[in-house]
């Protein structure tokens, strides 16, 4: 698995549009809070029992097929490098995590989005 900064995925997704860009957060995260322009949403984990979903791998294979780059944005980058991981040893051989994720790192008051992450760096998402 190789790491990128946000703005550093976002020129790598712009550069390999056969990459296939994922946001692995819950349902409501991805609606709700917004979500990366061009990603596609695959939950890691849903609510309320927050357990990883076991068909995870097999809807990256569907949405991604096994030799095209993956690129997985969470929160915060933990859950992403965790799926990572998973996909890597299910044989995805080009996998990327976004570090800091699409809200970064909790600041000084404990909100995000004011040290780090996608929507930090001014980079393009929608909300729907």
């Amino acid at each position: 698995m190789q790491h990128l900064e946000p703005k550093a995925a976002y020129e790598f997704l712009k550069d390999n549009p056969e990459a296939v860009f994922i946001d692995c957060r819950s349902e409501i995260e991805y609606f709700f809070v917004g979500h990366p322009t061009r990603a596609i949403h695959v939950a890691w984990q849903e609510g309320p029992n927050w357990a990883v979903d076991p068909q995870f791998v097999a809807h990256v294979k569907t949405a991604a097929g096994m030799n095209r780059p993956v690129v997985l944005i969470c929160r915060s980058g933990n859950r992403s490098m965790d799926a990572a991981q998973v996909l890597e040893a299910a044989g995805f051989t080009q996998v990327y995590n976004v570090l800091h994720g699409f809200e970064g790192e909790l600041g000084e008051n404990h909100h995000r989005n004011e040290k780090s992450g996608w929507r930090h760096d001014g980079l393009p998402w929608e909300q729907s």
